[in-house]
């Protein structure tokens, strides 16, 4: 089992500063089936038009063959990322800045760097975080600047929550989240996830050992930044996100929104359950 001790951290820096870059056009096709996908009406697909905010997440990913996945679904370790020796793989949060929309059929071109690796100790064991900065450009306008945060931890069943930890207050404004098995395998393959915890019940139950799929972290966040531009009435210029505990798709999951001097505190829970992911959009 790997633990703090056996990770080369020293090893694992040198992939601070690693820079990728990828690019693709965002279809109207494309924005069809983002909004398909979250029951929104077709709306204006015309060139030029804006696009739906988060669309970047569905763009310019990783086109890796399908023998080059692990157990898990996911890329094999290495490459622009770091070769960290931890086999569980999930986005812990992120900010984005927002500058601009995408527009329809510009080419979008992504500019990643890895900023920052760093090995801390869990509930679980072992955890290595791994920050990278994304700029994203739709034509010659840089349009968003994300910093998102990667965890690695060790294989293992895994709890779903720490013992004595408070319930979800409830919020202000509230919305049901629609968590079914078509809505969670629709968002893998808008973004290219072949991630088994999100499609794979008889693997994530016997396997990874949770109750049932686990509901996305971006599809998530891109649920409570959608809710915040419907509360406000335009998108945020900012955006920060951090997940909690994980969510499956055994129970109903709920968003939850609060005014604050900034703008809305948002998150996500379950009936009864802790915060699964806490949000700040801020105009």
């Amino acid at each position: 089992m790997t633990d703090a001790a056996t990770l080369d951290i020293d090893d694992l820096r040198r992939w601070i500063g690693r820079r990728e870059e990828a690019s693709e056009r965002a279809t109207a096709d494309l924005v069809r089936r983002f909004r398909a996908t979250f029951d929104d009406d077709p709306g204006d697909v015309a060139v030029g038009a804006a696009a739906p905010r988060m669309l970047h997440w569905c763009l310019a990913l990783p086109a890796v063959q399908t023998r080059a996945l692990g157990s898990d679904g996911h890329p094999a370790r290495g490459g622009f990322l770091p070769p960290v020796p931890l086999p569980r793989r999930m986005w812990a949060g992120g900010s984005l800045a927002f500058t601009g929309d995408i527009a329809v059929e510009d080419e979008v071109r992504r500019v990643s760097t890895v900023t920052d690796v760093q090995v801390k100790h869990g509930r679980s064991g072992s955890l290595c975080f791994v920050a990278v900065g994304h700029e994203i450009w739709s034509g010659e306008r840089l349009v968003i600047s994300e910093v998102q945060d990667i965890v690695y931890r060790a294989a293992g069943r895994t709890a779903t929550s720490a013992p004595g930890i408070a319930p979800a207050p409830e919020g202000r404004h509230r919305r049901p989240a629609d968590t079914s098995a078509p809505m969670l395998f629709r968002y893998s393959a808008l973004t290219f996830n072949g991630h088994r915890i999100h499609y794979d019940h008889p693997y994530v139950t016997q396997v990874e050992g949770y109750p049932g799929l686990v509901v996305h972290g971006p599809l998530q966040a891109t649920w409570l930044l959608r809710f915040a531009t419907d509360i406000h009435g335009t998108p945020p210029a900012r955006f920060t996100f951090r997940g909690h505990s994980p969510v499956f798709d055994d129970a109903p999951l709920m968003l939850h929104a609060e005014e604050t001097a900034e703008g809305l505190s948002l998150w996500t829970a379950r009936p009864g359950g802790p915060v699964a992911m806490s949000a700040e959009a801020a105009w």
